[in-house]
């Protein structure tokens, strides 16, 4: 029999916030995922993006995800301009010719368009009329082949009522009938020609009018304590112009400059002419910095945006900025003017682009990850950088809490010089090293057995310097694409067995994140993935369920919890305790296929709720077979059971399971 004891014995405090969420760009998690425009290319500013190691190129492709309508017709014309446009900075638009046989054009849309019965859209766009067109214009909806809706979206005119200047068109519409990928398309009355730009679909239940409802949802559900964004290597870019960069981020929608996103080439080999299926994966900035700090406020959860220090992804360039160049100082200056942004008032200058935004409250934002995933080598100094970032960044702002980097990996050689670099500063500062770093971010994509293997990896660690698990998963399958079955329990149990010692270790770890976020079906680069979506629906994966888990169910400091030598035949747990709630959280997790009979101790923990014994609990259950998948059509085959027991010294803990038990 197995045997588990509660200790009154408070250890570790657990920070407020301690489980939160990173938010990458990649699996398509912002345009067509979590950024509710449901067009693609909705700017015609597309580049199709190539190439390898330092050697990446980009295309202008502007008619990229448009093409005439109706597809079986003939004569219309789609071209594109750059003078005369609505933006300087994303200067194209689209010159349509309609002909008798094809009066419109239409919108990829990924894999179409989803519409529900009775619910609301918002169309938006720029158009210009050209002296030939006096005609009405309309959005078509096209469902199996067949025009399903019509939307007015400009009535005729007739001479001197005619405008052939820019107009801002915005209608809204209530869909009737359901649409599963269908087809968007925009239609001229009779044969013409008309300029457009900025066409936009977008349901009008998104939340702040941003955010696709559902997948909002489920992060808000999560209840995170932090949201770190806006990724990891799209911060660094492929190169220095193709990292993320805030500032074009902001301001008015249209004139966010549009980017080619740095996973548009993963996968890119000799094989495939270094030109994957994803090469015109761009962000059109649509979900900017702003809108992540909206975010933020939505989750009630703290900003956590990650800054380039003037280096390229390490994994793919050796592009960077030397220290001693005039440039490098942009980069600094960028972190303080995000700062300035975030919790300026409005007499300062990016303080007065927030409010001018319409929030004139400030962000109140207190973190900031200095590089992504950085490592020092002989050609890259991160930890000079590092040092003129902090110097520059604590000199105005004291108080701001920044994040280093512990490299790509945990247990290779640029890790322990990482260590080696932070440890040796604490010994030579005047000053506290919270005020120096506050966490190290380490990183840990491994599998399964590792993460099982390592539950106590931070048990030894020493308590002097803090930890960010930054980016974990196990990995059933290593590098796959678009492949939903990683996701499956058994990954997520081995996640919850490592987060056991997350937990247990609440003085070293402070914060942890799992990641990716989010992935697209058909459209993901990277697997596993906490969220899986489509164009219409999304589930949560078990991975997903752990972290809810963590996240909602922890108190404010861990009981030692004694288990004795059964860790090795796949138990592994954590207690924590909430004063404030009189709430004792026990977590179990049982990665084998046998139940588990547990003696539970619980004596010395009751003492410290004032109770003589502790028999009642609420049980949350997540569990099923090791292979089981959460999918589009069965959403909650794995999902947590909740219900009320009663504990006689014993506690059955099913194969296959993580509990969470709370007195």
């Amino acid at each position: 029999m197995y045997k588990v004891k509660v200790s009154s014995e408070k250890k570790a405090k657990i920070e407020e916030g301690m489980i939160g969420l990173f938010f990458e760009d990649i699996n398509y998690a912002a345009d067509g995922g979590l950024y509710c425009e449901m067009l693609e290319n909705y700017n015609f500013e597309a580049l199709e993006a190539t190439g390898d190691f330092d050697d990446y190129h980009t295309a202008y492709d502007g008619l990229y995800g448009w093409e005439p309508y109706p597809y079986d017709g003939a004569g219309a014309m789609l071209e594109t301009f750059n003078e005369g446009g609505v933006s300087r900075e994303n200067p194209h638009y689209l010159v349509f010719t309609a002909s008798s046989e094809q009066p419109g054009f239409s919108n990829k849309a990924y894999d179409g368009i989803y519409l529900n019965k009775g619910e609301k859209y918002r169309i938006s766009l720029y158009m210009r009329r050209h002296e030939n067109y006096e005609g009405a214009v309309y959005a078509v909806i096209d469902a199996w082949g067949e025009a399903v809706q019509s939307i007015e979206l400009a009535p005729a005119v007739e001479g001197s009522d005619k405008n052939t200047e820019w107009q801002k068109i915005d209608v809204e519409f209530t869909a009737e009938e359901e649409v599963n990928a269908g087809t968007f398309a925009i239609t001229l009355e009779y044969e013409g020609r008309a300029d457009f730009d900025f066409i936009s679909l977008k349901p009008e239940n998104a939340v702040e009018g941003v955010f696709r409802r559902d997948l909002a949802e489920k992060l808000r559900a999560l209840k995170p304590g932090f949201l770190r964004f806006p990724g990891g290597c799209i911060v660094e870019g492929n190169t220095l112009d193709n990292r993320y960069q805030w500032k074009r981020s902001i301001g008015r929608r249209e004139d966010r400059k549009n980017n080619w996103n740095r996973w548009a080439v993963h996968g890119n080999n000799k094989e495939n002419n270094f030109k994957g299926i994803y090469s015109h994966y761009n962000q059109t900035l649509g979900l900017g910095y702003y809108e992540y700090f909206i975010l933020c406020e939505y989750l009630n959860c703290e900003p956590l945006p990650v800054m380039n220090v003037g280096l390229a992804c390490q994994y793919q360039s050796t592009q960077l900025v030397n220290i001693e160049d005039e440039a490098f100082q942009e980069y600094i200056q960028d972190v303080l003017d995000l700062i300035e942004f975030a919790n300026g008032n409005e007499n300062s200058v990016w303080g007065k682009v927030r409010c001018e935004m319409g929030h004139r409250e400030p962000f109140n934002l207190k973190m900031i990850g200095i590089g992504n995933e950085q490592w020092e080598t002989d050609k890259v100094d991160f930890f000079k950088r590092y040092d003129m970032f902090e110097a520059a960044i604590h000199e105005k702002y004291p108080d701001m809490r920044l994040i280093g980097s512990a490299g790509p990996n945990v247990e290779d050689k640029y890790y322990d010089a990482a260590w080696s670099f932070y440890r040796e500063k604490k010994n030579a500062l005047e000053k506290p090293i919270e005020k120096y770093v506050y966490a190290i971010d380490e990183h840990y994509y491994r599998n399964p057995d590792w993460m099982l293997k390592k539950s106590r990896f931070y048990d030894n660690y020493p308590r002097d310097i803090k930890v960010f698990a930054g980016e974990y998963a196990a990995h059933v399958v290593p590098g796959a694409f678009n492949n939903p079955s990683s996701n499956n329990l058994y990954a997520g149990l081995c996640e919850a067995a490592f987060m056991t010692g997350i937990e247990r270790n609440a003085d070293v770890v402070v914060l942890a994140s799992y990641a990716p976020l989010f992935a697209r079906i058909d459209y993901t680069q990277w697997s596993p993935d906490m969220i899986w979506f489509d164009g219409k629906s999304s589930y949560a994966t078990p991975s997903y369920y752990v972290q809810q888990l963590y996240s909602v169910y922890t108190g404010k400091y861990t009981l030692d919890i004694n288990t004795g030598d059964e860790l090795s035949e796949g138990l592994y747990t954590s207690a924590s305790f909430d004063g404030e709630k009189q709430k004792l959280y026990v977590k179990l997790v049982n990665v084998t296929d046998n139940d588990m009979e547990i003696n539970m101790d619980l004596g010395e923990a009751a003492k410290l709720m004032g109770k003589e014994a502790l028999t009642k609990a609420e049980e949350i259950v997540l569990t099923g077979n090791k292979e089981d998948v959460n999918s589009i059509s069965e959403p909650e085959k794995i999902k947590p059971v909740c219900s009320n027991i009663i504990i006689d010294e014993k506690y059955i803990l099913k194969g296959n399971s993580f509990a969470v038990l709370i007195f």
